[in-house]
């Protein structure tokens, strides 16, 4: 395998930002259709597409689509074969971890084996922050620029030290339901109940380094959050007050501690929550701002929304 690739295709946005942070922008050339971050490099060749669309579609719609594509043994995602044979790439990022996430890792090999043979692929899968690290110091040898990576992660584990001696010293640790989607409803996995626990809080029906799951409200009531934060995968703020608009929530959610005193939160999921990438150290900085302000200081507007109860359409209707 070269360890100095020249031409870099990703198909993963944490991928795109990794390659971004080690200072070898000038090495992609071709990205997905999601890849936003750093703010120009969308205006790279994309060599994926969607078939599913998150803007004209509800929570609820998309996860039928999604599931019916996934049971059918299809894919959500396109992957642009003539345009990938052209890019000649040396090195693919990509991913097995779900299919839901990108392009599914036998239809990438696949097509590299036809219209890059030459190409090397590296699948990324982190499930802990642990992992994510190490995949930023894999991206880094592979590319390489170990040295470069050594002292990303390292910038990153005394920033997660911080927060968490930080938030050591608070006298409560605040029951947190981090919700990855809203319908239905998923219980947060992977390296979310981390960003949790380090920003000093208890991460409710979620585990570290097992997939989010399908939950249900009646559960999320039976653990009573004080503090729910939306993060539905791949969202942004504005994203997720657009989806709140078009989805009803059982009135059972009213009587949950977090309902009462109006303790509701939306973050840019896409960029702090879903991606595991070196941002997810941002996501744990956010979040301790929101658990524990008076350590922290108040989060900003960008950062997190605070939610009045009355943003949430709660009726009879909703599913539990």
């Amino acid at each position: 395998m070269s360890t100095d690739p020249k031409n870099i295709v990703s198909l993963l946005p944490s991928a795109t930002e990794i390659v971004c942070a080690l200072g070898l922008e000038e090495r992609l050339v071709g990205v997905t259709h999601e890849c936003d971050f750093p703010e120009d490099i969308g205006s790279r060749p994309h060599v994926t597409s969607s078939h599913i669309s998150h803007v004209a579609m509800t929570s609820k719609e998309i996860d039928h689509e999604v599931r019916s594509q996934l049971d059918g043994h299809g894919s959500i995602y396109g992957l642009d074969e003539d345009l990938l044979r052209s890019l000649d790439p040396d090195l693919i990022l990509t991913q097995e971890l779900c299919d839901v996430c990108a392009v599914n890792y036998e239809t990438v090999a696949a097509a590299a084996k036809i219209h890059a043979a030459d190409a090397a692929i590296v699948s990324l899968e982190p499930t802990t922050i642990g992992e994510i690290l190490e995949n930023i110091e894999t991206v880094g040898n592979v590319c390489g620029v170990p040295e470069r990576a050594r002292n990303l992660t390292s910038v990153l584990k005394r920033r997660i030290e911080a927060i968490r001696k930080q938030s050591s010293g608070t006298q409560t640790r605040p029951r947190v339901m981090m919700l990855e989607w809203l319908e239905p409803p998923f219980a947060p996995g992977h390296w979310v109940p981390e960003q949790v626990e380090i920003a000093g809080g208890e991460c409710l029906l979620g585990e570290s380094g097992m997939k989010s799951v399908t939950t249900t409200f009646e559960e999320i009531c039976e653990s009573n959050p004080e503090i729910v934060v939306l993060i539905p995968c791949g969202y942004y703020i504005d994203d997720i007050l657009g989806q709140l608009d078009q989805t009803v929530f059982p009135e059972i959610l009213r009587d949950i501690d977090a309902f009462k005193t109006g303790n509701l939160w939306a973050v840019d999921a896409a960029a702090y929550f879903s991606r595991p990438g070196p941002r997810v150290v941002d996501g744990a900085e956010i979040l301790a701002k929101v658990l524990h302000p008076e350590i922290f200081g108040e989060p900003n507007g960008s950062e997190a929304r605070s939610l009045d109860a009355s943003s949430f359409v709660v009726g009879a209707s909703g599913s539990a």
